[in-house]
């Protein structure tokens, strides 16, 4: 069996560089097939060819888009709806499409907080990744998108208290509340090797470099912390038993690599 081919699904362009960056890079280098959807952003936005330049850093194909608008910045896709204001049923429907198309074995994700900064849009992200991750095994659903396919691993990107404790203040502004799971309850990914690879990719989101956002923390951190700040990953991981879904807290080294 070869390297696990990975398809990111994360809410806005940035994400998935800063929160899965080090695993799809690190798949990539191994000659599995890579891609990510991002949920929010309209191509004709000055994001879309800042993720596109980004993707192409992690070795990550073109941007998939499904169109809608940020939350928080109605300016992100003129004239659609914002990805919370949609029913759930079209937006795992659009996902199921490409699940079928890209057939990843993994799909990585936000955690159900919606990582540490609790964004909503992550949110309403990683719950469409679970249904349409299950609806894309079902051949009873939306059978004119194609055969079923069934996801191999669903890995949620998080942070473990303990990251909050140490690293809070480098990945968050003054005054907002870390949302972190139990450190018992994530594995942690060492993507070192990959950093560089990583870096280029958030950097390449110059608009929130520019903007001082996470990426432009990170540019301006020094190369020690940028270490700390990037170069692990945490993910839990939700398996699908049958036709229920069931959480397996921990993979072993081994099952990294498969």
């Amino acid at each position: 069996m070869g390297p696990a081919g990975v398809l990111g699904v994360f809410g806005h362009p940035d994400d998935e560089s800063l929160a899965a960056g080090g695993l799809l890079a690190r798949q990539a280098a191994a000659g599995a097939r890579t891609g990510v959807v991002t949920a929010t952003w309209a191509e004709d936005t000055h994001r879309v060819p800042e993720l596109a330049r980004a993707l192409a850093e992690l070795g990550a194909g073109a941007p998939r888009l499904l169109g809608y608008a940020d939350a928080r910045v109605p300016e992100s896709a003129p004239g659609a709806a914002r990805l919370l204001d949609v029913p759930v049923e079209r937006v795992v429907r659009q996902l199921v499409g490409h699940l079928r198309e890209f057939r990843p074995d993994w799909v990585v994700t936000h955690d159900a907080h919606g990582g540490m900064t609790g964004h909503p849009d992550h949110r309403r992200t990683h719950r469409v990744a679970l249904l349409a991750v299950r609806a894309a095994a079902l051949p009873g659903r939306f059978p004119e998108l194609g055969g079923p396919w069934r996801v191999r691993r669903l890995l949620c990107a998080t942070h473990p208290h303990s990251a909050a404790r140490a690293l809070g203040p480098l990945l968050l502004r003054p005054g907002r509340t870390a949302h972190t799971v139990p450190d018992e309850e994530v594995t942690a990914l060492d993507v070192s090797p990959w950093l560089e690879r990583k870096l280029a990719a958030v950097f390449a989101h110059r608009s929130e470099v520019a903007r001082g956002a996470l990426p432009g923390r990170l540019a301006a951190a020094a190369p020690a912390d940028r270490v700390r700040m990037a170069g692990t990953e945490w993910y839990q991981e939700i398996r699908m038993a049958g036709t229920e879904w069931y959480q397996e807290i921990r993979m072993t080294g081994a099952e990294w690599h498969r």
